[in-house]
């Protein structure tokens, strides 16, 4: 694993979460995790997961999150600038020539139907980055009942995700704790 701090360059960091933006539209996470995880190594699977428990209860875009939080581990504050900028870069340059061709043609059926199949492919890239998430866990009783109450309460009891997770974080940071042991 390539996770030392100072190891990972500001120019691979810069590079790697280009990379990673240019890979993903509608849905930028399932390419953070195959790039950082799979073809970087930058982070094990158990070090992806944590950090992105963390990056989904802090305020903003959870890539974005993670984006700063890597960049600072291995770069410190020059990581954590430059990590986001090389995810946002290329894309939002991208998104803009899109959005200029959305005012002029977005109200054309075959637009529109191109924009479902486009959503439909991100919602099955989220979906399978969280059953690959969740296979890392397979063997942890206590996490995986922890996933099947957190799952019941948001998608079939409809409860809000802030409450849900404030009052199931505690359990999440014992069953880290006890995980370690």
């Amino acid at each position: 694993m390539n996770t030392e701090p100072g190891r990972v360059t500001l120019g691979q960091l810069f590079r790697g979460f280009c990379l990673i933006g240019l890979s993903g539209f509608g849905g930028v996470m399932p390419w953070a995790r195959r790039y950082l995880v799979e073809r970087y190594r930058w982070l094990s699977p158990a070090e992806f997961a944590t950090l992105l428990g963390l990056c989904q209860v802090m305020p903003g875009p959870n890539v974005m999150n993670l984006a700063i939080t890597i960049g600072a581990r291995f770069q410190g504050w020059r990581g954590a600038l430059v990590a986001p900028l090389g995810m946002m870069l290329a894309p939002m340059l991208i998104v803009l020539a899109f959005g200029l061709a959305y005012l002029h043609y977005g109200e054309l059926a075959p637009v529109r139907a191109m924009l479902r199949g486009i959503s439909a492919v991100g919602a099955g890239l989220i979906l399978a980055t969280g059953l690959k998430m969740l296979f890392d866990y397979r063997r942890q009783a206590v996490a995986m009942a922890l996933v099947a109450l957190i799952f019941g309460a948001v998608a079939w009891l409809r409860l809000p995700l802030l409450p849900v997770v404030a009052l199931l974080l505690p359990a999440g940071i014992l069953v880290a704790l006890l995980g370690r042991r």
